[in-house]
C-alpha cells in the first residue's frame, strides 16, 4: 500500500500547512508598511563572483534602497576572493568587507559560513538575508519574500527560500533542491528531525534571520551553515519558529560531483555533530580516486565558530 500524505510526521505536516507562502504573499508595498522601526540588513557572501555580483547587487540597491527603502545596509563580504569581487561590487553601490580585514583578531578561514558569522560584525540591522552572489535569475521578490515572515510574527526566527531551480545542462528547470540537498540533507532530517522533512529547501543559500537569534548561535565556517541553523532553530525554539517561502524561479552556478562530495561529507559532520557525535578533528579529508588509481584528497574544514554575542 502507498503511504499517504496523513502517512507524514503530523509535526511536519501542520507545519508545512500554516507556515509555507509565496513571495506574491508579501508585496513590497506591505513589506515596508510592516517594517516600523526595524532595520534591514541584505548581506552576500561571495567568492570570486565578479561575473554575477554587479547584477545581484545592482537589482537590490535600485529597487529595495532607492525606490522602496526596505534595506537599510547593503553588505557584501568578499570571501578571499582571488579577482574583482570586490571593486566590481563597490562600483555596484555596496558596502563590501573582506573577511579578513573583520576581526583579524579572530582569524581567518575560507567558507560561506565564515562570511557570514564575519558580518554580524560589521551589520548593525535586527534582520539579516542572506543571498548569494552567482544568481543569474531571480529578483529583488527574494528579499521581500524572505522578510516578509519575519516582520508578520516575532515568533518567526528563520525563515528558508525554496524555489524552481533553472538546470544549466540540458533544458528546463527542476523543482526539486540540488544533488546533495536531496541525496543528504533531506534524507538526514528524515530520519533524525522528521518535523523538519516538510522542508523544501534545507540547503538553500536565500534565507533570513532574526540578529537576536543568529548571534547566539555556533556557526560552521563552510556550507554547513545552512543545516546549522535550520537544526539549531528548531531545537531551541521549536519547528514554529521556522518559516518557508516559495521564491519563484533561481538559476546559479552547478558545482562538479567531487566538489559536492566534500559539500556531503561537511554537512553530514554538522548534521551528526548535532546528534551529539563530535567529528574527530577539526579537519576532515575526503578522497576521490580516479580513473588511473590516483588519489585526489580534499581537505574539510568542520571548524564551528562560537555565537558571536560571546567573540
Amino acid at each position: 500500500m502507498s503511504p499517504s500524505r496523513s502517512d507524514l510526521d503530523p509535526r511536519a505536516r501542520t507545519w508545512f500547512d500554516t507556515r509555507t507562502s509565496s513571495w506574491q504573499d508579501w508585496p513590497v508595498a506591505d513589506v515596508l508598511a510592516a517594517k516600523g522601526e526595524h532595520r534591514v540588513a541584505v548581506v552576500i557572501p561571495a567568492r570570486d563572483e565578479e561575473q554575477t555580483i554587479a547584477d545581484v547587487v545592482t537589482q537590490i540597491r535600485q529597487d529595495l534602497v532607492a525606490d522602496a527603502p526596505l534595506v537599510d545596509e547593503l553588505v557584501v563580504m568578499d570571501s578571499l576572493s582571488s579577482d574583482d569581487t570586490a571593486k566590481v561590487a563597490a562600483d555596484a553601490g555596496a558596502v563590501v568587507h573582506s573577511v579578513a580585514d573583520v576581526r583579524p583578531d579572530l582569524g581567518v578561514r575560507a567558507g560561506k559560513g565564515e562570511a557570514l558569522w564575519k558580518s554580524l560584525f560589521v551589520t548593525s540591522a535586527d534582520l539579516l538575508v542572506f543571498i548569494d552572489a552567482d544568481l543569474t535569475d531571480w529578483g529583488p521578490h527574494f528579499v521581500t519574500g524572505l522578510v516578509g515572515p519575519l516582520l508578520a510574527s516575532e515568533k518567526t526566527l528563520l525563515v528558508k527560500g525554496f524555489y524552481d531551480r533553472q538546470l544549466d545542462f540540458g533544458e528546463g528547470i527542476a523543482a526539486e533542491g540540488g544533488r546533495v540537498t536531496e541525496l543528504v540533507a533531506r534524507p538526514w532530517l528524515a530520519l533524525n528531525r522528521p518535523e523538519l522533512s516538510a522542508v523544501v529547501q534545507p540547503l538553500a543559500g536565500e534565507w533570513a534571520v532574526r540578529r537576536s537569534h543568529i548571534e547566539r548561535l555556533s556557526i560552521p565556517v563552510g556550507y554547513g551553515i545552512e543545516i546549522a541553523t535550520l537544526i539549531d532553530t528548531a531545537d531551541r525554539a521549536g519547528v514554529d519558529a521556522v518559516a518557508q517561502v516559495d521564491l519563484g524561479q533561481r538559476g546559479h552556478r552547478h558545482q562538479n560531483l567531487h566538489d559536492l562530495g566534500a559539500m556531503a561529507y561537511e554537512l553530514l559532520a554538522v548534521a551528526e555533530r548535532r546528534n551529539g557525535r563530535e567529528a574527530a578533528a577539526t579537519t576532515g579529508i575526503m578522497p576521490a580516486i580516479t580513473r588511473d588509481r590516483a588519489w585526489q584528497l580534499r581537505a574539510v574544514d568542520l571548524t564551528e565558530r562560537p555565537p558571536a554575542a560571546e567573540s
